[in-house]
């Protein structure tokens, strides 16, 4: 039962990356369709960021009082109606709308879904399970690709993720009763294994209530975070532009490329979930960061456009372990106990990067050109490792204690 489960939290994450990718795949078309200006996707991005900022800071007590499943259900309606708008929307401030639903339906469920697989299950599943994001991700730009470089339209494109989403909706909704009876049967053999071996999680000994941002190295957890989503979704939105406007691929070519982007994250993360078993979760995140920051660094140089493509999948290949071993290195660091509550600013402050970070580049884009992509991608990849090296330095201690970090709590 808890591998079957297992594929429905897989299929959930699914419902998770389709529509992330799809404004940035489609907006060089979209753009002039709509009669916008091309920063303009960088306000939508904005809005549907800002919906997921609140919806995660909200997480906690919304999956307190519903719990994990009926948030996962109940999300995926809210993106697959607002995917459905999209396809039908006559006009900019009608996206501007449907932008709303289809970011608060990805908050809650984000930190759900993160913490429940953080607590019950091994780092592999953590990896894995952001693998399916990409999954989505991936087939996201794949399908609008073959409508806006066929016959069809990006609103046909629109339509048809839609229309995955709400066959998610289904299969979600006849898993409901799974959810509860899922972790109840994990948290009895956790409660087994720490009887038998008499011993609290490390950070969980001290009982006292205590606010996340008081507990130490949260702050540079959270700017890692931040600079994490800036950089994916920054190169997720604007690739495809920068392909077209620079380097004079079409938009179909370029949203093909940019699928092949999110390609490497998902083969990434599917590689990182074996290596998860000898590798501990800090190692990976310091090569990851390191590899992006050497794909950012090719696209900046002045070569041919295939070797866009490759900086692109290097980027992606380097992103892939990043984001689940930092999300399953929580409860190691911070406790298990405070881990939830974390959880739920993490997610709020990395779509806050995703929020701020795209539209930025738009806005300077629309004051100079689209070719300081390159330049702004690697300047975010070289923070990002900046502040989570000296996170790591802030936790270090001397603590004979604290096993490799890819551990879990079983």
């Amino acid at each position: 039962m808890a591998t079957f489960f297992l594929l429905i939290i897989y299929l959930a994450f699914i419902s998770l990356g389709l529509p992330d990718s799809l404004l940035g795949a489609s907006w060089p078309v979209m753009h002039a369709d709509m009669d916008a200006p091309l920063g303009t996707a960088g306000v939508l991005y904005m809005i549907v960021a800002a919906g997921t900022i609140v919806s995660s800071l909200a997480s906690g007590a919304v999956l307190k009082r519903f719990g994990t499943g009926k948030v996962a259900a109940v999300s995926c309606v809210m993106t697959a109606g607002a995917l459905l708008g999209f396809s039908q929307s006559p006009s900019l401030i009608w996206l501007m709308l449907f932008a709303i639903p289809l970011g608060l339906g990805g908050g809650s469920v984000d930190a759900g879904l993160n913490n429940y697989v953080a607590e019950h299950y091994e780092a592999r599943h953590m990896s894995w399970l952001h693998c399916f994001w990409g999954v989505g991700a991936t087939l996201g730009p794949m399908i609008m690709a073959s409508y806006i470089g066929g016959t069809g339209t990006w609103r046909d494109g629109y339509l048809a993720v839609a229309g995955i989403q709400f066959v998610l909706v289904v299969i979600l909704f006849a898993t409901l009763p799974l959810w509860d009876r899922v972790a109840r049967s994990r948290e009895s053999a956790t409660a087994r294994q720490a009887q038998e071996e008499a011993v609290l999680p490390e950070g969980d000994a001290d009982t006292r209530p205590i606010k996340p941002l008081q507990v130490k190295g949260v702050k540079l957890a959270l700017v890692s975070f931040l600079f994490y989503c800036g950089v994916e979704s920054t190169a997720g939105l604007w690739g495809s532009s920068y392909l077209v406007g620079v380097k004079g691929l079409s938009a179909a070519t370029a949203a093909q490329w940019v699928s092949m982007y999110y390609m490497g994250i998902t083969i990434g993360r599917l590689i990182t979930g074996f290596i998860t078993i000898k590798v501990g979760n800090r190692t990976l995140i310091r090569c990851g960061q390191a590899t992006a920051l050497a794909g950012a660094a090719l696209l900046v140089l002045p070569l041919p456009a295939g070797f866009s493509f490759a900086g692109l999948m290097i980027v992606g290949l380097g992103l892939a372990p990043i984001y689940p071993c930092m999300l399953h290195e929580t409860p190691v660091r911070f406790g298990k106990r405070h881990a939830p509550s974390i959880m739920g600013y993490q997610m709020a402050v990395a779509y806050t990067g995703s929020t701020l970070m795209p539209p930025l580049l738009g806005f300077l884009a629309s004051h100079s050109t689209i070719g300081i992509f390159p330049s702004y991608l690697a300047l975010s990849a070289a923070a990002m490792l900046l502040f989570s090296e000296r996170l790591n330095v802030y936790l270090k201690k001397p603590n004979p204690s604290k096993s490799k970090s890819s551990v879990p709590y079983m």
